[in-house]
């Protein structure tokens, strides 16, 4: 059974830094893609960035291309998604999971079930 613990949400204000930390097992992480994602109430979750298993290629979604930065430790089977810039509107619960493809045309999709998330408020 795959498990996953995110960390490393909290309060801060905007134009702050953060980095988010994804501990994942049940799985061999490097063989996988990685996604981070985020939901807000009453919004559908959204796909933030992904990499593939070897970094070779990153996608970050428009609204934190140039601000986000995701990499991966595979030795430490650990997903990371630093973050500078922080507005507002990145207040959302953090995911990550293993997900089926990381492409520029193709929508990333989990390939388990969520973990708790990890939530980041970014107060103006």
């Amino acid at each position: 059974q795959v498990q996953v613990q995110e960390s490393g949400g909290g309060s801060v204000q905007a134009g702050q830094s953060l980095r988010l930390s994804c501990a994942i097992s049940g799985l061999t992480f490097e063989n996988h893609a990685m996604g981070w994602f985020r939901q807000t109430p009453g919004k559908e979750r959204e796909g933030v960035s992904c990499i593939t298993w070897n970094a070779g290629f990153t996608y970050y979604s428009d609204s934190v291309k140039g601000r986000f930065t995701i990499s991966r430790d595979n030795a430490k089977n650990t997903l990371y998604l630093e973050m500078i810039s922080l507005k507002p509107e990145d207040t959302a619960t953090y995911y990550c999971a293993a997900v089926d493809y990381c492409s520029p045309t193709r929508t990333q999709n989990p390939i388990h079930s969520w973990g708790q998330g990890t939530l980041l408020t970014v107060s103006a």
